[in-house]
């Protein structure tokens, strides 16, 4: 599991240049364009409207600095900072036009980012309690993935695999395809033998147990209840890493952590957390 995440910046920039085309097209922002006193010098603020966790600082500034180099860009806060209603994020000046041109785009990162990292923190507040850490998934939006991600962190959460690159998950279909589990542990290891570290998901207590026998070091336990996790734990004589997944929400989550598992795996932090609503203001 990744403990922290760092953006390169010609990522970043990738995909803050595919939002600002998507955004101005060809002729540019043509409202703004078209007002008598777009080249005057501005400051507009940068609020939130719920409370939350800020997220997408450097997204919201990259967003002004592409469009004008010019434009100030001044946060008030850092990533990962708690929001309170009304709290000021940044400050922004320089020419109307461009300020204007930038705001959507840069509004759309903050309130995606700042929304999943505020998800996460609900989540974590709930199980602060125990040893549980919350982790991503891979159920992110296309060409989205990085900076999602780097929201989860800015909420407390941590990151699972990055891409199907990053390490041998055996999920339910590899299983159906290999003809059984033995068949697609022993496939990773004739394959590709330098990568030791093999997690497995199982979905019932016979697969936990048959992946005891097998000696899997890591292993998912797919949409079990906190009893079931329970009976996996009380079995788990080759203290294998535990990691629970599937259905979790913040009704249930506690229980679940309680269990003393080491790992919670939530999808829904990055495909279904609202967007935090934030707003520019012209001073």
């Amino acid at each position: 599991m990744n403990d922290h995440l760092e953006i390169p910046s010609y990522t970043l920039s990738n995909i803050v240049n595919n939002a600002i085309q998507e955004d101005l097209g060809s002729f540019g922002d043509l409202t703004s364009q078209s007002l008598e006193n777009n080249t005057n010098e501005i400051t507009a603020i940068i609020t939130s409207n719920k409370e939350g966790v800020v997220s997408g600082l450097n997204c919201a500034k990259m967003t002004f600095n592409k469009i004008d180099e010019k434009i100030n860009f001044a946060p008030k806060l850092n990533d990962g900072d708690s929001l309170k209603i009304n709290s000021v994020i940044a400050s922004v000046t320089g020419s109307a036009l461009s300020i204007l041109s930038a705001e959507r785009t840069a509004l759309n990162f903050l309130g995606h980012m700042s929304g999943i990292a505020s998800q996460t923190r609900n989540f974590t507040k709930l199980i602060s309690h125990t040893k549980a850490k919350i982790l991503s998934t891979r159920k992110t939006t296309p060409g989205l993935r990085v900076i999602e991600k780097y929201a989860v962190q800015c909420g407390g959460g941590f990151n699972h695999r990055f891409g199907l690159d990053y390490g041998i998950l055996i999920k339910d279909n590899h299983i159906k395809v290999a003809n059984g589990i033995l068949n697609a542990i022993q496939g990773t290891e004739k394959n590709i033998p330098h990568l030791s570290n093999v997690e497995v998901e199982v979905d019932t207590i016979e697969q936990f147990r048959e992946c005891q026998e097998l000696g899997v070091k890591y292993i998912l336990l797919d949409n079990m209840s906190a009893d079931q996790i329970k009976e996996c734990m009380k079995n788990n004589k080759n203290n294998s890493i535990l990691e629970a997944s599937g259905g979790i929400n913040l009704k249930n989550i506690k229980a679940i952590a309680e269990t003393g598992i080491e790992y919670i795996s939530i999808g829904r932090l990055t495909h279904s957390s609202d967007s935090l609503d934030v707003s520019m203001h012209i001073e």
